[in-house]
Formats: structure tokens, C-alpha cells, sequence
């Protein structure tokens, strides 16, 4: 099994690489982990609606070009569904089945284009709250390790 989580924009602080570093040292157990980083345009400080459409077209090109054709795709947003961690792991069991690539997609600033969503599978939500793409990572990190251990029946502390 195959996990990539395409994401825009790369984590610049130590104890947030620290972080994700020792949740894809625990996922190594479990999948092959595989962090994709999609550099994140520039925005200027007040931009247009055509600005923000033309940097979420240009990320969202940069993003469908790194997913499989058979590749089960989960893009983070807002508006997606929000599951518990049994929900979450008994969907990665279901994608597992279905192909054995999954991609999780976290956007920049803006989100993510109508084209990435389009191509997702499910649309996930961590909270009706916005993180920044770095927090969101290390959270979906965690919360995959989670429904791993759940799905192999081990205990992990709540």
C-alpha cells in the first residue's frame, strides 16, 4: 500500500518537520509514505478574484499531474465530510480494495481547484476550521497512522 499526500507549499519550521518526520517513521510499519510538495505560487497582498482563480488553476494542474490514473484521491477541504477515526480508517480499508495507491490532497492558501475535487473520491474535512497546510499535514499524518492501528486492532492512546 501506497500513501502519498500531494501538498502545496513546504514545511519551513524544524518542529513541524520534526513532527512529520517521526509520524512517516511510524507509518513505515504500515504503507509506503511518499510526501509530494507542489510549490506554492505567490499571491499578492490583495488579489482579484482572476489572481486567486489563475493560482488555484496553475496548483491544481501541478497537482493532477503527480495522481495515478487508478489512484483512490482524498482532497482536504472544508466543505468535505468530516469522519471519526474508525470512519476514517474503515474508508482507507474500502480504498484499499479499490486500488493500492491513495492520494491525499492538501492545497495552498486558497484551497483547491474544482478540477482536484472533481477528481476525489471522497472530500474530507478535519474540522469547519481552516489550519495551515503544514498543521493540516502532520494532523492527516496522524490520523492515517491512527486508522492504520486501528485496522490492525492495536492499541493507541486516545
Amino acid at each position: 500500500m501506497t500513501i502519498n499526500i500531494i501538498c502545496v507549499g513546504k514545511i519551513k519550521e524544524k518542529y513541524f518537520s520534526d513532527a512529520a518526520a517521526e509520524f512517516e517513521k511510524r507509518l513505515s510499519r504500515f504503507c509506503t509514505l511518499n510526501t509530494i510538495v507542489i510549490p506554492d505560487k505567490s499571491i499578492p497582498e490583495n488579489p482579484s478574484e482572476a489572481q486567486c482563480r489563475e493560482v488555484l488553476q496553475k496548483e491544481g494542474e501541478m497537482i493532477l499531474k503527480k495522481i495515478g490514473k487508478s489512484d483512490v484521491v482524498v482532497a482536504m477541504c472544508i466543505e468535505g465530510k468530516q469522519l471519526s477515526s474508525e470512519q476514517l480508517a474503515q474508508k482507507l480499508s474500502e480504498f484499499q480494495m479499490e486500488s493500492s495507491t491513495i492520494d491525499f490532497i492538501i492545497g495552498g492558501s486558497l484551497g483547491l481547484s474544482e478540477e482536484v475535487k472533481k477528481r476525489a473520491s471522497l472530500r474530507l474535512s478535519m474540522s469547519s476550521m481552516t489550519f495551515p497546510h503544514r498543521i493540516a499535514r502532520i494532523m492527516l499524518e496522524e490520523q492515517i497512522y491512527r486508522a492504520f492501528k486501528i485496522n490492525a486492532n492495536e492499541t493507541y492512546h486516545k
